[in-house]
């Protein structure tokens, strides 16, 4: 599978500079990781579940939750566990190319019991998504992600979501954001990434975001997000992906403010109906919201509808100033250091400072390709919603 892979092949070359890279769920862990992107969160009692799943697979999901914990009630566990291995069988048995297919589970005790009981399916899942993740909760889970993955002889990959009250709460957040820690180091060959539980931090406080603010106008959300960036997001080899918060919202609310999403880009390219699709279903502030992840050292997005893929997807392709900057940094002949100006003229790149950034820069262009020089995110959100 590939990033745009719905879009035709004449439509990538006209959008790309250097289009994504195919990638497939035995690729390694650091691609997996960057390409999850808008990983999209469906409750497992949906009775037609495979063919979601492949429906969703050719409107460009490359990445799929399938939830047995919020999104159902405690009454219907059992029956979404048979309805599971009933699609995972179905899907087998299509053979088809499939998304990452991860499953949200409630308790460790899940996670070999579901992978025993899926059998020869259970090649077609790379893995477990692992809630309210810490130190005293995480090693069951992982404990048991490792038995499982033993017992299948399949690749499981972890990803814990980090969203309980110690770790909102300031007095337990430095003790529990250190367990967490020494729990996925622990179990770093299994934990493709981390994932944030926003709703469950304003849930502890009685909050609710509108659609016109961000997870980071909320101060005490934007705090915790700082802070496990700052321990778990580091570019020095120890850090994971962390990806960003739920945008909640995908229908017309009543706004408060004026809309945030500028008119001059799709003004450009005469796609002043993207943006006001974009408007009408309140994902200019996703827009902000994506922009913002990627500042704060967040990649990819839990989504929970499907109009929120194509903006994420979007807004993760690399500009083609964006990559020029970063070849230039890493070139070998760079190695010593130095200043120069960027190839746009427009701005400083300073080779060892930059590094990183450079680095990971490149990671997303192999995931997500790299936007033509004249191509902005109109243009992409355009082709996609079109899908020419």
């Amino acid at each position: 599978m590939r990033h745009f892979g719905q879009l035709s092949a004449a439509a990538r070359d006209r959008l790309f500079h250097r289009e994504p890279s195919e990638f497939t769920a035995d690729s390694s862990a650091r691609m997996l990781a960057a390409a999850l992107g808008a990983t999209l969160y469906s409750p497992a009692t949906r009775p037609k579940l495979a063919d979601d799943v492949l429906k969703q697979l050719h409107s460009g999901v490359v990445s799929m939750v399938l939830c047995l914990e919020d999104s159902i009630g405690d009454a219907d566990v059992a029956d979404a566990e048979e309805n599971l291995v009933r699609q995972f069988a179905d899907l087998h048995a299509r053979g088809e190319e499939l998304p990452l297919l991860f499953i949200r589970v409630r308790e460790p005790e899940q996670i070999p019991d579901l992978a025993r009981r899926l059998g020869p399916a259970v090649h077609r899942l790379s893995g477990f998504v692992l809630p309210k993740f810490t130190e005293e909760r995480g090693v069951p889970f992982l404990e048991a992600l490792t038995l499982a993955e033993t017992a299948t002889g399949h690749r499981l990959f972890a990803m814990p979501v980090l969203e309980s009250p110690e770790l909102l709460h300031l007095e337990t957040r430095t003790e529990t954001l250190a367990g967490i820690t020494r729990t996925v180091d622990k179990y770093r060959d299994r934990v493709l990434a981390l994932r944030l539980g926003v709703t469950d931090f304003c849930s502890a406080y009685g909050l609710r975001r509108s659609p016109d603010m961000t997870a980071y106008d909320v101060q005490i959300v934007a705090a915790v997000i700082a802070d496990v960036v700052n321990v778990l997001g580091r570019a020095d080899g120890t850090g994971y992906t962390v990806t960003g918060p739920v945008w909640e919202y995908f229908r017309l609310q009543e706004r408060m403010f004026k809309p945030q999403l500028r008119r001059s880009p799709f003004l450009e390219v005469r796609a002043e109906g993207v943006r006001n699709t974009l408007i009408e279903h309140d994902l200019d502030g996703l827009l902000r919201e994506i922009e913002l992840d990627r500042a704060n050292g967040l990649t990819g997005k839990t989504c929970i509808h499907p109009s929120h893929v194509l903006p994420v997807h979007a807004l993760s392709v690399v500009s083609h100033e964006e990559f020029s900057d970063a070849q230039d940094i890493l070139r070998p002949e760079r190695g010593g250091g130095g200043v120069l100006r960027s190839a746009y003229t427009n701005k400083m790149n300073e080779v060892k400072p930059h590094r990183a950034w450079a680095e990971r820069t490149l990671l997303r262009a192999a995931a997500f390709g790299v936007a033509r020089e004249d191509v902005g995110f109109a243009e992409l959100l355009a082709a996609g919603l079109s899908g020419a």
